[in-house]
């Protein structure tokens, strides 16, 4: 019987998708397709950061058609269905990946796991962050374009120096794509809805607005005052506009206070694929900058985007949205709780965010 190893659907240890699908063998199979090498892409986490990293597919798919990709990562749920193989680091996969060639490997973490991981795999190329010598983060400069080796260096930079972290003007997509070679030009996330839909009992015949009231119980210094939320919900549904709030465990029982003070929808919390199709009901999301901010932008979703701590560079919105910041300066940079006597959040108001919803609902 033959068996065609070499073809880019060969899995060893399970039947292919056609095999799956149609019930072909290998032998006059017109699927088969030779697979010609091996890419390895390291993106732990986090959630955020690895969905503004799914643009970098599309160059990478451009150059290397006949090639597997693997992704290793914290969140495979996560990933486009245009990534061969996404796997997490862990005991069973690690055996696997140091006894593994790759043509290329890619790390944009600086993490130790993932810096020492680049440094132990076997590949013809290495791009991105490893580990030194000393056991710590490293950018890669040696056996790369001189470009590539400066992209790495000037984001290694940005990581140390909150000062030159500020000065930097690009966003993520730019400097993951200098790394890589690549010229950013405006690739889009990529994020798979989920199939089928998940139904929601939410208002119909409105234009909807979700709001993301949280960030995580340990990022405190970007968290917008609660009855700032229950004020814009308020004003938002007595503006005619279907409100529904967003969120995860962490938020439940603000938006349930926020749901009674407003009356806005609560429709409660759900697992990841439940919570993208959710979103994917939202006209306009307003967020910080959480999981949500990411999963809007990858749904192509208008986006009032509440900033104080980051530097605004550094976020591709794709022109569909917008972010605001408090009027009084934030000196908690990259911080998760505020140092400052007086928080600046609390200068942001439920005006200005109310504006800037009606703003991205004319421009949808």
């Amino acid at each position: 019987m033959l068996i065609r190893t070499d073809c880019l659907h060969f899995r060893g240890h399970v039947p292919c998708v056609p095999h799956k699908r149609e019930g072909v063998h290998c032998d006059g199979c017109g699927h088969y397709r030779r697979r010609m090498g091996r890419i390895l892409l390291i993106k732990l986490g986090a959630a955020g950061d690895v969905l503004r990293t799914t643009p970098l597919l599309a160059p990478l798919r451009r150059d290397y058609p006949d090639h597997t990709l693997t992704w290793v990562t914290d969140f495979p749920d996560l990933l486009p269905r245009a990534v061969d193989d996404a796997v997490r680091l862990d005991a069973r996969t690690l055996p696997w990946l140091q006894q593994t060639r790759f043509d290329l490997a890619i790390n944009l973490d600086k993490d130790r796991e993932a810096c020492a991981l680049l440094k132990a795999v076997n590949a013809d190329r290495k791009v991105g962050f490893t580990l030194d010598d000393d056991g710590l983060c490293a950018p890669v400069m040696g056996a790369v374009d001189p470009a590539q080796a400066e992209a790495a260096r000037a984001k290694f930079t940005t990581g140390l120096f909150d000062d030159v972290n500020r000065a930097c003007t690009l966003s993520y997509p730019q400097e993951i794509f200098a790394i890589c070679g690549y010229a950013f030009a405006g690739e889009p996330y990529l994020l798979d809805r989920p199939e089928p839909a998940p139904e929601f009992a939410l208002p119909r015949g409105r234009a909807t607005v979700g709001l993301n009231t949280g960030c995580g119980g340990r990022w405190t210094s970007r968290l917008w005052p609660e009855e700032r939320w229950a004020q814009l919900a308020h004003g938002l549904k007595d503006a005619g506009l279907a409100v529904v709030l967003l969120g995860g465990p962490d938020e439940d029982e603000r938006n349930r206070r926020i749901a009674m003070a407003s009356g806005a929808h609560y429709p409660g919390h759900f697992p990841l694929r439940t919570f993208i199709g959710l979103v994917d009901r939202c006209d306009v999301v307003v967020t910080a900058v959480t999981m949500a901010m990411h999963l809007a932008i990858g749904l192509g979703k208008r986006l009032v985007l509440l900033n104080n701590i980051f530097n605004p560079h550094e976020f591709e919105l794709y022109g569909r949205g917008e972010i605001l910041a408090p009027d009084q300066a934030c000196t908690c940079f990259f911080q998760p709780r505020c140092t400052n006597p007086s928080f600046c959040l609390e200068t942001l108001g439920v005006d200005q965010v109310a504006a800037a919803v009606a703003r991205q609902l004319e421009a949808r």
